[in-house]
């Protein structure tokens, strides 16, 4: 079953409410009802039925005394011997009442018992009695015994006649009160099968209306998130579930737009970085011929005309001697900065004990003048281009060495493991860097000293980001560092972890 697009979804659950709601009410007076039959067959066969029967046995009982009076006081001729029968007629009334009271007159029996009673007293007892009484105790005709016993009979007949159409009333009460037990149980059981029956369908019904549309929007929402943005998302369903759809459909539209021109704005500065690239690369590889010759004859004057001059002349070419230098140094990083990322060779995996080794030895006199202490735990081996590597040690360790401050220079390279990469830090007790510079520090040619101060381009640490970077790992300056006295510089950067090496170390540790 499919549910019409744009139908609201309250609209469905106030249909499903309200068929559920039926249901039960239906139910409940179903039940109603048959527990109301029950209780009327019920009160009927405890409190009518049975009862009716011991009033019928009382009434036999009653016409019994009456009898046995009237025979007792006919053989002794004593007026003792006539109170059962005068209890007799009371009971008679009270137990006739009753059984009336109860179940009717039940076929008429109780009206002609009563009548053939009043007969007998009225054709027999009475009589008898009243002879007895005015001529004493004397052998009564047997005409007149015979026609006492013959409506006596009469009645007894009536008696067991009317305990039979109540026994019988009984018995067809019971079947009326079980009847309505059972109509009661199928009627409760024939809910609860209903009411499931009627439930999973209203679940099923809901799950095809509102869950299947939804579960189909989150598909296309899933695969739109996964990349596909090309795909059109086709919603159906209720009212909301479309909405939703088209709202989804319409961000996507917006993102798909955006993507176009991302694309565009970074095919163009693709573009623009690599002319810029080229350009660093042209203008200071060909910047190399023209300022070696200034620098060689800048020293060639200083060498052949030092000191025949006056002092500002010496002083004016100690001057161009030193920014040919310092150019040429410049052109130098600049054409090393260009080369990274373009210039590409085959990334091998390096040792970095060995590489570190030799970066160390590399400043042993500085090292050595400085009084320095480095420390440098066990490193990884990871997968890169040894001399972009090496360019990072070399400029971490010689800014340490650098920029130191009163004390002599503490060094310490630690490395730990963070998940997939290897995060390294670089920490001296220096001059440190203030916060607010962290990320100045690592732009081309940004320096915060004077270069008179500590020498130098102002490149190294824009060289190490662009290496770190280029390997896939990310560097920082850790701001919140506190080296006794002095606040000292940490560094941190990370390199991503060779899987092979981690897979062949946990072998051997097995």
């Amino acid at each position: 079953m499919k549910l019409p697009d744009r139908l609201p979804a309250g609209r469905v659950l106030i249909g499903v409410v309200t068929i559920l709601l039926a249901m039960t009410a239906v139910a409940i007076a179903s039940t109603v009802l048959a527990l109301d039959s029950l209780g009327d067959a019920r009160a009927r066969s405890v409190d009518q039925v049975e009862p009716s029967g011991r009033r019928a046995k009382d009434l036999n009982r009653a016409l019994l005394d009456q009898e046995t009076g009237v025979r007792g006081f006919v053989l002794t001729g004593e007026n003792d011997f006539l109170q059962p029968y005068l209890d007799g007629r009371e009971a008679e009334t009270e137990a006739a009442d009753g059984v009336r009271n109860l179940v009717g007159d039940v076929n008429g029996r109780v009206s002609r018992i009563e009548q053939l009673a009043g007969q007998w007293r009225e054709q027999y007892a009475e009589p008898t009695i009243t002879g007895i009484r005015q001529s004493g105790p004397v052998s009564t005709p047997v005409q007149d015994i015979d026609r006492g016993k013959l409506l006596f009979d009469r009645i007894r007949g009536e008696a067991a006649a009317l305990q039979s159409d109540i026994g019988e009333l009984g018995r067809k009460s019971r079947d009326d009160l079980s009847h309505a037990a059972n109509v009661v149980l199928w009627l409760v059981i024939g809910m609860g099968v209903l009411l499931v029956a009627v439930i999973g369908g209203l679940s099923l019904l809901l799950y095809r209306l509102l869950i299947t549309p939804l579960e189909g929007l989150a598909e296309q929402v899933r695969q739109v998130a996964s990349g596909d943005f090309r795909h059109e998302i086709d919603a159906h369903g209720p009212r909301e579930t479309v909405m939703l759809g088209e709202d989804v459909d319409l961000m996507r539209h917006r993102i798909v737009q955006e993507l176009a021109t991302l694309d565009e704005a970074k095919t163009e500065l693709q573009r623009s970085n690599s002319e810029l690239e080229q350009f660093a690369y042209v203008a200071s590889h060909d910047l190399q011929e023209p300022l070696r010759k200034v620098a060689s004859f800048c020293q060639l004057l200083q060498r052949r005309y030092g000191g025949q001059l006056d002092e500002r002349a010496d002083q004016y070419i100690e001057f161009a001697v030193d920014g040919a230098k310092r150019m040429q140094v410049l052109i130098n990083d600049l054409l090393a900065f260009s080369r990274v990322g373009r210039i590409t060779r085959e990334q091998t995996v390096i040792d970095l004990n060995e590489l570190v080794r030799q970066v160390v030895e590399s400043y042993s006199e500085r090292i050595e003048e400085t009084g320095a202490r480095v420390e440098i735990a066990d490193l990884p081996s990871v997968r890169g281009e040894a001399s972009l590597l090496s360019a990072v040690f070399q400029n971490l360790l010689g800014n340490a060495l650098k920029f130191k401050g009163d004390e002599a220079p503490v060094i310490h390279l630690d490395v730990e493991r963070d998940g997939e990469m290897w995060k390294f830090s670089v920490h001296d007790n220096g001059i440190g860097i203030e916060p607010e510079y962290a990320d100045r520090i690592f732009v081309i040619f940004q320096r915060l000293h004077p270069k008179d101060a500590y020498p130098g381009t102002g490149i190294g640490l824009a060289m190490c980001r662009k290496i770190v970077e280029y390997h896939g790992g990310t560097i920082w300056l850790k701001t919140d560092v506190d080296s006794g006295s002095s606040t000292g510089t940490r560094f941190e950067f990370t390199l991503p972890v060779v899987p092979e090496l981690v897979a062949d170390v946990e072998e051997v540790d097995v």
